[in-house]
């Protein structure tokens, strides 16, 4: 076979490798790089929104600290142990930018902006979480907050009142406002009370609750009485303590005199409370490094992504081609070595030892069993001529001496001539025999077989050669032992065995044939005692045509087929058949076959 030209595949399956790989790289390097930015967005906005929260609460302590102290005095403490606790620098500056305390290092700069500014009397912050209140900080109480003892009256009050409450089956708590008073919340209102639990020392303000109330007048009268009717409700406003439930006033709610007299009221509580709170203050928050927090999807980001993301995959399609290349370099050796003539038996190196290595080394094993029966066959074509040319230049021998009347056609000349095509017709039989078992076209006809009688009819048919040749012929069965097997074709390869053997046996010697169970099979065994064989010739004794002479001699007789039809029968039987010799005691055959069940009935 001749090499054709360079076939186009080689190259279309480096593409079609590079083209599958630069695909699956993309989508990998695509999906991840998609997968990043939707863990990233999502983290940023969790840690967004967990700023959010440090910064409101930051806010809230810092409002409440500023409406429960007349100054910023000691705010030093409770700055750094939110910083501390937030990750987050905290700093409080004058309203003209004078430091007040500052988490960082002295010197440190501030951001560029302040994030809120601390009042209390002017707040829009979280007091609580999750609730929004805006106006006065209502921990701003100034000198509305209660004496021990009052705040004892009152909460003794209270829990009076609260006791008579629970005892109708309503429910109710608690509650203590910064300024110290106690309060009952109750499920449904102030309408919804008992009348029996009435009492009129509750709500009732205290000594202290008064003078605040009085002062609270005084500053809120100014603005009251530049408008009629305002006045009314001004005196109605005031007349609640700051953190209780103001009720509405009929026929002013959602008014415009309603609203201006609430802004009479506010502009005079913050004037009240302003001694007491302190002054309002910057808020700059920022990281302890100074950078920003976080990390953003800005245009400049974005960037680095789409290269990284370019990046990894120029990585990705260089290792893809290398790795193709390495790849397809070995295939392109197979099919060069695949397209050479058969004769050259061509063979590659296999240089890896991954699945192209596993591929190289079988392509080398398959061109050396190529290599091995082309030799085999060739060796056969030989041996078949000449163990066939042998018999025929005999026979053609005398014949032609006959003719030329060199020689008398006698009785011996005629036996010999007939010795001569019985070996041919031999040779031939066993060829046929042969060639069928290779096409599966070898019949069988398997039914149960009694050992000692195959034996025994084994022994009846060679005991004459044996006789003749004095070798004594044994046989030893164990009774009861049944064959799985063609009678015709087990005789004709156990005959083989002791023919075998007959021929290697010297005048004296020996040849035992045995049968013997052996749990599920049946054993049968041919020993001699002639020269033996070879170690290094037991491994051939099966192959066709195969002799321990060197010479070829045929001076032992045999056509050289008759233990390969030995194998050839015993494993289309289903069995097996070794060899085994030592050198100077003889050889054993030995032939494993599986047993049957006796039958039932005679056998006869």
């Amino acid at each position: 076979m001749m090499p054709g030209p360079r076939v186009p595949w080689r190259k279309s399956l480096l593409v079609r490798l590079l083209l599958t790989s630069v695909a699956i790289a993309a989508l990998s390097v695509g999906a991840t790089a998609w997968l990043a930015v939707e863990t990233t967005t999502r983290a940023i906005q969790e840690e967004r929104g967990q700023v959010l929260s440090d910064d409101t609460d930051i806010l809230r302590q810092l409002s409440g600290f500023a409406a429960t102290h007349a100054d910023w005095n000691g705010a030093q403490t409770l700055v750094r142990t939110l910083s501390r606790t937030t990750g987050r620098r905290i700093a409080l500056t004058t309203e003209t930018g004078h430091t007040i305390t500052d988490s960082a290092a002295p010197g440190t700069t501030l951001p560029a902006r302040a994030s809120a500014t601390v009042d209390p009397l002017t707040t829009d912050t979280y007091t609580e979480p999750g609730a929004q209140l805006a106006g006065i900080d209502p921990r701003a109480v100034g000198p509305y907050r209660l004496p021990a003892a009052e705040r004892a009256q009152l909460k003794k009050v209270a829990e009076k009142r609260l006791a008579c409450i629970r005892r109708d089956g309503l429910e109710a708590d608690l509650r203590q406002i910064p300024s110290g008073h106690t309060t009952v919340v109750i499920e449904g209102g102030e309408g919804s009370v008992p009348a029996e639990c009435l009492d009129s020392d509750y709500g009732r303000p205290t000594s202290t609750e008064k003078k605040a109330l009085g002062e609270l007048g005084a500053l809120v009268k100014p603005c009251s009485d530049r408008t009629e009717y305002l006045s009314d409700h001004v005196a109605l406003s005031i007349q609640f303590i700051p953190g209780l439930d103001t009720p509405a006033v009929p026929g002013f709610v959602g008014t415009p005199l309603e609203q201006q007299a609430q802004t009479c009221v506010d502009n005079a509580r913050r004037a009240q409370l302003d001694p007491y709170v302190a002054p309002r203050a910057k808020l700059y928050l920022g990281n302890p490094g100074g950078q920003p927090a976080g990390f953003d999807l800005s245009p400049t980001n974005k960037a680095k992504i789409i290269g990284v993301t370019a990046l990894v995959l120029a990585v990705t399609i260089a290792m893809t081609t290398l790795v193709a290349i390495r790849l397809v370099r070995p295939l392109r050796a197979l099919t060069a070595a695949a397209r050479q003539p058969p004769q050259e038996h061509a063979r590659v190196t296999v240089t890896t030892k991954d699945e192209t290595g596993y591929l190289a080394a079988a392509f080398n094993d398959l061109t050396e069993r190529r290599e091995q029966l082309e030799a085999q066959r060739k060796d056969m074509v030989s041996d078949i001529a000449h163990e066939l040319r042998t018999p025929l230049t005999n026979i053609r021998g005398w014949l032609e001496v006959t003719r030329d009347g060199l020689l008398d056609l006698d009785p011996d000349l005629i036996a010999s001539l007939h010795d001569e095509a019985l070996l041919l017709q031999h040779i031939i039989d066993d060829l046929r025999d042969l060639a069928a078992a290779d096409a599966g076209t070898l019949k069988l006809h398997r039914e149960p077989v009694r050992a000692d009688e195959l034996i025994a009819q084994v022994v009846s048919a060679h005991s004459a050669h044996a006789e003749s040749s004095g070798i004594r012929l044994h046989a030893h069965t164990d009774p009861g032992l049944w064959l799985d097997a063609d009678p015709v074709r087990m005789r004709q390869a156990l005959g083989n065995l002791v023919s075998n053997a007959l021929r290697h046996t010297p005048a004296d010697g020996t040849v035992t044939v045995t049968a013997w169970p052996a749990d599920d099979l049946a054993v049968l065994s041919v020993e001699d005692t002639g020269s033996g064989i070879a170690p290094e010739d037991l491994p051939h004794v099966f192959e066709r045509f195969w002799r321990a002479e060197k010479s070829r001699s045929r001076h032992t007789g045999g056509s050289g087929l008759g233990l390969s039809i030995v194998r050839q029968l015993v494993e289309e039987h289903g069995g097996t058949a070794t060899a085994d010799s030592r050198p100077g005691n003889g050889a054993v055959f030995t032939i494993w076959l599986p047993r049957a069940q006796q039958p039932d009935g005679p056998t006869d």
